[in-house]
């Protein structure tokens, strides 16, 4: 069973930055896409960034793009998320999650996930 943990996560002021990580404890994650998602109070859990296994294509939401990035790393396992430029609706709790499908923006989509990294951005 792969497990994911996520880690990065923190408080910071509006324009900042963070860099989120999550790491596969499985020795491969060979064929799997990776995605990020967040969940807000009270709110639906949401799309924010997706990577294949290569790496070759990205898919961000509009809400991100030009200030996210994604990225990762097979070699250690590790898929990152910089966000620069932060704003206070950028807060929530930021999950990584792997699949094999390419729905990237469905949760339902994703069959394992980690458990999840606070980001608070104050304004």
């Amino acid at each position: 069973q792969v497990q994911l943990v996520e880690s990065g996560g923190g408080l910071v002021q509006g324009g900042g930055s963070l860099r989120l990580s999550c790491v596969a404890s499985a020795h491969t994650l060979r064929s799997t896409a990776m995605g990020w998602f967040r969940q807000a109070p009270e709110k639906e859990r949401e799309f924010v960034a997706a990577i294949t296994w290569t790496g070759g294509s990205t898919y961000y939401t509009d809400s991100v793009k030009g200030r996210f990035t994604i990225s990762r790393d097979n070699a250690k396992n590790t898929v990152y998320l910089q966000m620069n430029s932060l704003k206070p609706e950028d807060t929530a709790v930021y999950y990584c999650a792997a699949t094999y499908s390419t729905q990237w923006s469905r949760p339902n989509a994703y069959a394992v996930w980690g458990q999840g990294t606070q980001v608070t951005v104050s304004s």
